[in-house]
C-alpha cells in the first residue's frame, strides 16, 4: 500500500542531502569499504587478531565515517534488498559472532515499528552488530526509546538515526479508528494522535509519514544528547517509510517548523 499524494506538511523525499544510494560513491569510502580494507591488510583479520582487537579496529573505522556515509551505506543495502541481491548473509557468521562477543560498533540507529513484516537488518542488508535497533508498535518515542538511542549516540557513536514507519501499520490504523482494545494497547494512541491531526487526512499512509516525521523531530527536540550531536554535525536524524509490498525505504525530510528554535 502506498500513498500517491504528498502531505501538505511533508515535502517529497530528499534526494540532494547526501544520503541517497546514488551519492554513496561521492562521499568517500563507506564503513564497509573501510573495514574491508582493514581486513585485507590484516588489521582486523580474525586469524591475526583477537576478537577484542577486531572490535577496537571496527570501532575506530566507524568513528572515521560521516553521517552521510552511514546513511548512504544502509540505503545502498536497501537497494540490494529490493533487487533481491542481499550480501549480508554471505558474511562469515563465525567471524561476526567472535567480533560481536567482544563489542559492537553500529553506525546507524533505527526506531522501527514492532511489526513482524519489518525485519530491519534484512531491509538494510546489514549483518549482526551493524545496526542499533529499537522497536515499538507505531515507532513512537518514549523515555525508554529516547534513552536507548541516546546510549547509541553517546556511547556507541552511531552517526545516524532512522525513524521508520511502514505501510499498512496496524498501530496507525487503530489509533485512527480508536476502537475498544484489550489491555494496554490504547496506550499507543496518544503518541500517534499528533500525526492524525497534522495530516488532516483520513489516509493511513499519510498519517504514517507524518508520524515518522513527528517522532524524528521529537528525538531532536526532547534529547540534549541527540540535539547536540546534530548541531555539531556528528549525527543526522532521518524520518523514513518502509513499503511492505515493495521492500523499498523512502526517506523524508523534517520540516523546519518542527525543529525546536528556542533554547530550553
Amino acid at each position: 500500500m502506498t500513498d500517491s499524494n504528498a502531505l501538505s506538511t511533508v515535502p517529497s523525499p530528499v534526494s540532494t542531502r547526501g544520503i541517497t544510494p546514488s551519492d554513496a560513491c561521492d562521499c568517500g569510502p563507506s564503513r564497509r569499504q573501510v573495514l574491508g580494507a582493514l581486513a585485507a591488510t590484516g588489521i582486523v583479520a580474525p586469524l591475526a587478531f583477537s576478537g577484542m582487537d577486531a572490535a577496537a579496529a571496527g570501532a575506530e573505522a566507524n568513528a572515521a565515517i560521516t553521517p552521510e556515509q552511514a546513511m548512504a551505506e544502509i540505503m545502498a543495502g536497501n537497494t540490494r534488498f529490493v533487487a533481491g541481491a542481499p550480501t549480508a548473509h554471505t558474511k562469515d557468521l563465525a567471524i561476526i559472532r567472535a567480533r560481536a562477543a567482544e563489542g559492537q560498533w553500529p553506525s546507524v540507529g533505527v526506531l522501527s515499528c514492532a511489526d513482524s513484516r519489518v525485519p530491519v537488518e534484512m531491509v538494510f542488508d546489514e549483518p549482526i552488530g551493524r545496526l542499533f535497533v529499537t522497536r515499538v508498535a507505531g515507532n513512537i518515542t518514549t523515555p525508554e526509546i529516547i534513552a536507548s538511542l541516546e546510549y547509541g549516540v553517546a556511547v556507541l557513536g552511531i552517526k545516524a538515526i532512522v525513524v521508520m514507519g511502514h505501510s499498512n501499520c496496524g498501530a496507525i490504523k487503530a489509533a485512527m479508528q480508536n476502537p475498544e482494545v484489550p489491555g494496554q494497547v490504547s496506550a499507543l494512541f496518544p503518541s500517534i494522535l499528533p500525526a492524525i491531526y497534522m495530516s488532516q487526512r483520513d489516509d493511513p499512509m499519510a498519517v504514517t509519514r507524518q508520524n515518522a516525521v513527528i517522532h524524528a523531530a521529537t528525538l531532536i527536540n526532547s534529547s540534549t544528547v541527540i540535539e547536540t550531536a546534530v548541531k555539531d554535525g556528528k549525527l543526522t536524524v532521518v524520518p523514513a517509510v518502509y513499503d511492505v509490498a515493495t521492500s523499498k525505504v523512502e526517506l523524508l525530510p523534517i520540516p523546519a517548523a518542527l525543529r525546536q528554535k528556542t533554547p530550553r
